[in-house]
């Protein structure tokens, strides 16, 4: 029974997707490496960094990702030059600029223009007549009678 809690709990640790013939020698070079990769978006995986995916196009993003640091590129110049390869997608937290900006301001520019639309729709309904019933004629007023008296 041990064995088997054992076994499961290591099967349900998180797997690190960095294999050991990626470490860089250099660890400060590594540490950026990892840093920059956790906001790498995997393109296969969607929403995971290239830093937790095993598939092989992320580990080709992180080699290259190291390959562009040891050669002496700054941080900004590495994810610049995945960006330009592979578009903006690749970043996990994209940057507010360009046509970004509408994407950005979408959201809540859609949610105030619905409050205001549901504002004008209440106000409307609540300003407007109330339906009134005409009175029954003398025919539907005998009709009635005659339905009710069966």
């Amino acid at each position: 029974m041990k064995r088997l809690l054992l076994i499961l709990t290591l099967l349900a640790s998180p797997l690190w997707a960095v294999q050991p013939d990626e470490v860089l020698d250099d660890p400060a070079l590594e540490a950026r490496a990892r840093e920059l990769s956790q906001g790498l978006r995997c393109l296969v995986c969607r929403n995971e960094s290239i830093d937790e995916s095993n598939a092989s196009l992320a580990r080709d993003l992180r080699l290259l990702l190291r390959e562009r640091l040891v050669a002496g590129d700054s941080d900004e110049e590495a994810v610049d030059f995945i960006v330009g390869r592979y578009g903006e997608y690749v970043l996990l937290n994209p940057r507010a600029t360009g046509a970004n900006w509408l994407l950005w301001g979408a959201g809540p520019l859609m949610l105030l223009l619905a409050g205001g639309l549901g504002l004008v729709y209440l106000r409307g309904r609540a300003g407007g007549k109330a339906a009134t019933e005409a009175p029954l004629n003398a025919e539907e007023e005998a009709r009635l009678r005659d339905i009710l008296n069966r």
